[in-house]
């Protein structure tokens, strides 16, 4: 299963770990907050890995 929100479609980010005083950069992943949630898709009960903030904002309907 792929890092990403099964609403919106939110996945993992590249960035850059803290810049030390030499200016040496490192890569870094940014995940976003996947939950795994029950939730109502065409009135069944489906298990999605969704982020929280379509949880909160409720964009998506629990079981």
């Amino acid at each position: 299963m792929a890092r990403a929100c099964a609403i919106c479609g939110k996945s993992v980010k590249s960035g850059h770990n803290s810049i030390t005083k030499f200016k040496g950069k490192t890569k870094r992943m940014i995940a976003p907050n996947l939950q795994p949630v029950h939730a109502i898709v065409n009135l069944q009960p489906v298990k999605l890995s969704v982020c929280t903030r379509c949880l909160r904002s409720g964009k998506v309907q629990r079981a």
